[in-house]
């Protein structure tokens, strides 16, 4: 078995590289202190090729596959990690479900301005009472002859505050049947985008509150039963989340060893001490293990799509791995890494958050078990007789 990159794979992510070490390291340090969204650093990284990597060339994409998005991701990172959310939103998540199926009217109004790095595409999920338990969500689409008018609102949505179109998750009727997705563009009448708050990593998000909000029936993404191939995208969406995670705990990591070849106490570098030589030993099994079973899933959508069960386990796996390594690459460098002069504690708050985002770290458990007992397990309560 080989586990290494193939030619073209390897060539790829050297010429992504390049164009990161060249292009986006200088800056890296203001741009992830920056509150607002780096629009300039989208239209460079969207000239470069690097958004709609994966998507068919006749709607705008490279043609590219799922592994070149992967790559493009960690070698952005290693570079300059903020602008990995770049390639993240021009890649995954909710863009990935728009162009899955959107209508070729739809792609025509909304692709070109978002694969050239003008706009952002949101996703409207979560709720106040709907969290993990997504298909507890309550806002509602009630149609009206040409229309649909939806109420309800949306919390917690990445790129909320910036985004100029909203794929969002709605109820068209009863139970899990009548769950699907509208698009809701930003300024339309009873859309209130409400005053950006910030999640501990410094990002911004804004609730969204939806208030008789009318759309038009062209702007349905996936009717009622629309739900589960919906969800199923998120088996996508966190290779998305396990690559920057990844890549950040690889980027904390190479500052920490640099920090520990040149920085000297009582007389001798840091990495003659045996106590950190143990730490950097356990934080580059956690980062190659984890790597390993990325790779694996993102080789799975080379010939279709990966399976719930190893995006589950590479997202559980790179979670964790970024998260331990950038902690303890914090404290290796002691109050120079806890400091905002270094992006080493930005990496511990943003690994910290991509274990809830995307899928939590319980739940993944919980969708691993399932794989392993080969039957499902509901969480909720049961009902009395």
């Amino acid at each position: 078995m080989n586990f290494e990159l193939s030619e073209e794979h390897q060539a790829f992510a050297d010429s992504v590289r390049r164009f990161a070490n060249d292009q986006l390291a200088e800056g890296a340090l203001a741009r992830a202190h920056s509150e607002s969204y780096p629009w300039e650093t989208a239209k460079l990284i969207a000239e470069q090729g690097l958004l709609g990597i994966a998507f068919p060339e006749e709607d705008g994409g490279q043609g590219g596959t799922l592994m070149h998005s992967v790559l493009a991701i960690q070698q952005v990172a290693l570079a300059c990690p903020k602008s990995a959310d770049i390639v993240q939103a021009g890649n995954f998540g909710p863009i990935r479900t728009f162009v899955e199926y959107a209508t070729p009217e739809q792609k025509q109004r909304f692709l070109p301005g978002l694969l050239a790095g003008q706009k952002l595409i949101s996703l409207g999920m979560s709720e106040p009472d709907a969290g993990s338990a997504a298909t507890d969500l309550k806002t509602t689409a009630q149609e009206d002859g040409d229309s649909y008018v939806i109420n309800g609102s949306k919390v917690f949505s990445t790129h909320s505050s910036d985004a100029e179109l909203y794929l969002v998750y709605v109820r068209f009727g009863p139970g899990v049947g009548g769950i699907g997705s509208v698009l809701i563009e930003r300024g339309t009448p009873g859309l209130m985008v409400g005053e950006p708050s910030s999640f501990m990593n410094g990002e911004r998000w804004s609730q969204l509150y939806f208030d008789n909000c009318r759309i038009p029936k062209s702007n349905v993404l996936l009717g009622a039963g629309g739900f589960k191939k919906q969800i199923s995208g998120f088996n996508i969406e966190r290779l998305g989340n396990a690559s920057r995670a990844l890549a950040l705990g690889r980027y904390a990591f190479n500052q920490a060893r640099e920090h520990a070849k040149i920085r000297t106490q009582f007389g001798r570098p840091l990495c003659e001490f045996q106590g950190l030589q143990w730490k950097f030993a356990d934080m580059s099994m956690r980062l190659e293990q984890a790597q390993l079973m990325l790779y694996r899933a993102a080789m799975e959508g080379e010939t279709g799509l990966p399976t719930a069960q190893s995006t589950a386990m590479a997202k559980l796996a790179c979670n964790l791995a970024g998260w331990e390594v950038s902690n303890e690459a914090m404290q290796v460098m002691g109050g120079l890494g806890f400091s905002q002069e270094s992006l080493v504690e930005y990496c511990v708050r943003r690994t910290r958050g991509w274990m809830i985002a995307g899928g939590s770290i319980e739940m993944l458990k919980n969708r691993i078990a399932e794989g392993v007992f080969e039957r499902t397990f509901s969480q909720r309560a049961s009902k009395a007789a």
